[in-house]
């Protein structure tokens, strides 16, 4: 239950979450020319960042980012089917994002928010091949690692719930979700090997 209820918190954190930059902000990176450009230096931020609230509010950035889709029907379906996500009307947030992969294969918010909706259902088979596709298309989308962490943990394969909590850890090293399962994946791998 504790990691259903992180991955939740983990998907309305970076899922929907979107603090714009503030121009007028003498703190505020130099705004990039390109998305690639944009997310490059936010990711960078994201790394060095120290403060995890700051961390946090370029997380946000980066998650507003993959959610521009750069079509308005897109992202339409992206809202519906976020909304029937918490509704918990999954088959009806799985047409919509069926439509949404099919429409736009190389939008990985797609993948990843369809994977999200398999895992709601507990179809982790699905789940982890849109994961798959999404970390194809993004392999630093900390979300769907977090959500591959999340399915090797339920589905009892804890050194590869702790890699993908490692690899999410190179990414955003101040997501305390992530710290906080490294430590206690790697005291039960320890205490298993005695």
């Amino acid at each position: 239950m504790r990691i259903l209820f992180a991955f939740l918190a983990a998907l309305f954190l970076f899922g929907s979450a979107s603090l714009p930059a503030q121009a007028d902000d003498p703190v505020a990176p130099p705004v990039a020319t390109t998305r690639e450009a944009r997310l490059d230096q936010l990711f960078a931020d994201l790394k060095r960042e120290r403060n995890e609230k700051a961390a946090e509010r370029i997380a946000a950035r980066i998650s507003n980012e993959w959610a521009q889709s750069g079509s308005a029907s897109i992202d339409l379906m992206m809202q519906w089917s976020q909304k029937a996500i918490e509704d918990q009307k999954f088959d009806v947030a799985l047409d919509f994002l069926d439509q949404v992969v099919t429409l736009q294969p190389a939008f990985a918010e797609g993948w990843n928010r369809r994977a999200t909706a398999h895992f709601m259902m507990k179809n982790f088979g699905k789940s982890m091949s849109d994961i798959d596709r999404t970390l194809q298309l993004e392999p630093r989308h900390f979300g769907a690692l977090s959500g591959l962490a999340q399915i090797m943990a339920v589905t009892g394969h804890k050194e590869s719930a702790l890699e993908a909590w490692q690899r999410v850890l190179g990414i955003y090293p101040m997501l305390r979700s992530a710290q906080g399962q490294v430590g206690t994946l790697s005291e039960e791998l320890a205490g298993e090997g005695i």
